[in-house]
């Protein structure tokens, strides 16, 4: 078993189909893109065939499932299929094995030495005592961080002030910097194939399409503060921010890395080491940031950016506000996403709030 890791928790969001079909998005109180979705207790509501008797259907099954095939098929000429498109629990598995797989920029065994040290129990994590007195990252090969994905994921981490409340100053060469990260993901194998995966959902019509929604739903600032544009998707989830003395986000290697390098991340204790014996693998870990505590600190270990970054934007797509079960070179997983409910882009499009691995 690698020692390394992540916690988890998901959130999601429903995009539209293209210019042609216009734009939708899918809330967890919906039936829209759902029909015949399984049944899962951690659903609001539900859209399979049982709701009716379980007097648990979404307010708007009748709408969307309910429906003859004729006006089916002139609700599908509209819109994405009710049925058709929805995005199964099997098909989840199956497409997160094949982004899994694609990950040809993630960290290899003998790139990154971590050094767990305690093993925190679940009555231990709120204590905020340093039970381990060395670093956390014993070595990383930074010759990882000059590929193209990574050196462009880096040069955004410094963009955010990290206290909620302080609105967020977007100069011209950090929307560039944010453009080039976007391009360089695109280019890879996995984002590709998870485009091609919500292509063939109907969520998108085009790559183009895909990037630009990409950009509105991570890098698009709201409030989590005073009414300031103090927060996004990206600064909380891969960046961190501070919020009422605590750590808030931040479930990424590569930042924990690069701060505690520096001496501003203190590493406490782990409470969960994933099952992989190669990377990326997930951990569940205590420190502070520069004072700051993070009780439980979920992050993949050792994936490439475009790894994380796809891996959220699938649940947050699929299975928003709720846990989003995955398979990771045959070991379960999930993913927790929340969507940012207090303000929308687009035509009723919400923003991505938090995103994290969720451990056992």
């Amino acid at each position: 078993m690698l020692r390394s890791a992540g916690v988890m928790k998901a959130f999601i969001l429903f995009l539209g189909v293209g210019t042609a079909l216009g734009s939708l998005y899918t809330d967890p109180d919906s039936c829209r893109g759902r029909c015949e979705e399984p049944y899962s207790h951690e659903d609001e509501c539900h859209c399979d065939v049982g709701c009716r008797s379980r007097n648990s259907c979404c307010w708007d099954y009748p709408e969307h499932c309910g429906a003859g095939e004729e006006e089916a098929h002139r609700r599908t000429a509209e819109h994405f299929s009710s049925s058709h498109d929805a995005i199964s629990d099997e098909e989840l598995l199956r497409v997160s094995e094949q982004l899994y797989g694609a990950d040809h920029n993630k960290a290899q065994p003998n790139d990154i030495t971590i050094n767990p040290q305690h093993r925190a129990a679940p009555d231990q994590t709120g204590l905020q005592e340093d039970r381990s007195p060395e670093l956390l990252y014993a070595y990383v090969n930074e010759k990882l961080f000059s590929k193209p994905t990574y050196s462009s994921f880096i040069r955004l981490l410094d963009n955010y002030q990290r206290a909620t409340g302080r609105e967020e100053e977007v100069t011209a060469e950090e929307l560039r910097e944010q453009d080039v990260f976007l391009r360089e993901v695109m280019e890879t194998e996995l984002m590709k194939k998870l485009f091609a995966f919500l292509h063939t959902k109907n969520r998108y019509g085009s790559e183009e399409e895909f990037l630009q929604d990409l950009k509105e739903m991570w890098f698009g600032l709201y409030s989590r503060g005073d009414g300031e544009k103090d927060s996004s998707g990206f600064e909380h989830v891969f960046s961190g921010e501070i919020k009422k003395g605590k750590v808030s986000g931040f479930h990424n290697w590569i930042r924990f890395y690069l701060l505690e390098k520096q001496g501003l991340v203190n590493y406490f204790s782990h409470n969960f080491d994933g099952p992989w014996d190669t990377y990326p693998d997930v951990l569940g870990l205590q420190f502070s940031w520069d004072g700051f505590y993070k009780e439980v600190g979920s992050a993949f270990i050792g994936c490439s950016p475009e790894f994380e970054f796809g891996i959220y934007t699938l649940c947050f797509i699929a299975r928003p506000g709720r846990a989003c079960h995955l398979s990771l070179g045959g070991h379960g997983v999930s993913i927790q996403t929340y969507t940012w409910t207090k303000s929308t882009y687009g035509h009723g499009k919400k923003y991505i709030a938090a995103a994290y691995v969720i451990s056992p």
